[in-house]
């Protein structure tokens, strides 16, 4: 029997890599192993994002939130803002039509929470609006720009503003009320963009 015929029978496992070099079954396995915890470790990687959640629908507080976002945004990172609760007044359009499928609840939560940007007050020294109205004129005076201004700017910066639909629905609002444009979506929308971010706020 030739040398040939005695190994015909017993020809070790291999695996095709690209299509024409074969390696060994084993090696194989490790390479599909580190092939798979490199792409967990670049899904682990920060990108350049910025992450807000604006919970809080004071004026002051939106100023904030809207000077970092625009900065985040001018300075090249993908920027999105997540409005929930007291911070969807923000986003309120200033005339919007009444909903009429609230009940008696969310009526009332629509008469005691700010109509829009505008009717926002301060965190501190409110004083039933007055405290709001002398800080928009303290700023038009120094010709610093106005919420409206740097939410106008954030738009044309792209920045990404999604409104939260657990509070919405909670609170009565409809999507007809909150500016063109924005975006709904839940907690796991935003978290897919906040867990790549490198800048997280919540405000």
């Amino acid at each position: 029997m030739s040398i040939e015929q005695s190994n015909s029978g017993v020809e070790p496992q291999q695996d095709q890599l690209g299509g024409q070099e074969t390696i060994p079954a084993a090696v194989a396995v490790e390479l599909a192993q580190i092939r798979k915890e490199i792409a967990e470790l670049r899904a682990q990687v920060l990108e350049d994002r910025a992450a807000l959640i604006v919970f809080n629908g004071d004026l002051d507080r939106s100023l904030v939130a809207f000077v970092i976002a625009t900065g985040a945004a001018a300075a090249g990172l993908k920027t999105t803002i997540f409005f929930t609760f007291w911070g969807l007044s923000i986003i309120k359009k200033k005339n919007r039509a009444s909903v009429s499928k609230r009940d008696l609840m969310q009526k009332m939560f629509a008469m005691m929470t700010p109509s829009s940007s505008k009717a926002l007050g301060v965190s501190q020294m409110n004083y039933f609006g007055i405290g709001a109205t002398m800080l928009r004129a303290m700023m038009k005076k120094q010709q610093v720009s106005s919420l409206e201004e740097l939410i106008a700017l954030a738009r044309e910066l792209g920045v990404q503003m999604i409104a939260c639909t657990m509070s919405m629905d909670i609170m009565g609002i409809d999507k007809d009320e909150l500016f063109d444009g924005i975006e709904l979506g839940g907690v796991a929308a935003f978290v897919e963009e906040a867990s790549r971010a490198r800048v997280f706020l919540l405000i």
